[in-house]
């Protein structure tokens, strides 16, 4: 059994409870492959430093042109490696452990990396503007300040007026989601067949990055606000189920 991996991940006001649809998709490959680690809670205006301290360089460029430095991270103590990103964690613990379930099955990198350029466009844009200000309400304190000036710096404007509660604003953002889901139902039905994953009947990386963005913002609105009730009445369930399916591989 190897030593366990530590994992670098976001905090939230609520002890244990990880809401970061980024750090969720390497939590969710390291519960998968069944890999002992262990959480390491960073908070934000410490993500920068903590990087530097295990030699992981930025993984992107903030808009005034400053290095960008991001969780999840994970440190590998049995090969001394440290690496960011979580697309480039799972190819990593792919490669390293070939002996526990890939996350990435070969044969399918290529359609790996078209899914994620295909889903951005299809879901994110829809989604940060009310799943942000929902998480900044989950942060620790020592956490707001930063988070807010970073994404205000990505998207523009005041984080408050992004999706105000109740506005027309938000709605439209809702319904703009539901139909960016309804695309990638469309994607997982294409041949007229029910799929419980994109790969069949087991999940993949596709699966975890597509989780990871609903579980966090359940987490980060709340699985009983109205809202979320609502999307998970959409497309038949289906994105209800998918998370039901996450659960296992989630803490």
């Amino acid at each position: 059994m190897p030593e366990p991996i530590v994992f670098y991940d976001i905090p939230a006001n609520v002890r244990g409870i990880a809401f970061s649809g980024n750090t969720l998709k390497t939590r969710f490959s390291l519960n998968y492959k069944g890999l002992p680690f262990k959480t390491v809670w960073v908070e934000y205006p410490d993500i920068a430093r903590t990087c530097k301290e295990l030699g992981i360089g930025p993984t992107g460029t903030w808009p005034d042109g400053s290095p960008m430095y991001t969780l999840p991270a994970i440190h590998d103590p049995s090969t001394g490696t440290s690496i960011a990103n979580s697309t480039a964690i799972a190819r990593y613990l792919d490669a390293t452990y070939p002996d526990t379930p890939r996350v990435i099955p070969e044969g399918t990198e290529a359609f790996h990396g078209a899914f994620e350029e295909a889903l951005a466009p299809t879901l994110v844009p829809h989604l940060l503007y009310i799943h942000f200000p929902a998480v900044y309400g989950r942060l620790n304190e020592a956490s707001k300040a930063y988070f807010k000036a970073a994404r205000e710096s990505v998207l523009g404007g005041q984080m408050e007026q992004w999706s105000p509660l109740g506005s027309e604003t938000r709605e439209q953002q809702w319904v703009k989601l539901e139909a960016g889901l309804g695309r990638i139902e469309r994607w997982l039905t294409a041949d007229g067949k029910e799929r419980r994953f994109f790969m069949g009947d087991e999940p993949s990386f596709a699966d975890f990055v597509l989780g990871a963005r609903l579980l966090g913002l359940k987490r980060a609105i709340g699985e009983e606000h109205k809202e979320w009730k609502r999307v998970e009445q959409w497309h038949g369930g289906r994105w209800a189920r998918l998370l039901l399916s996450m659960e296992a591989y989630a803490t």
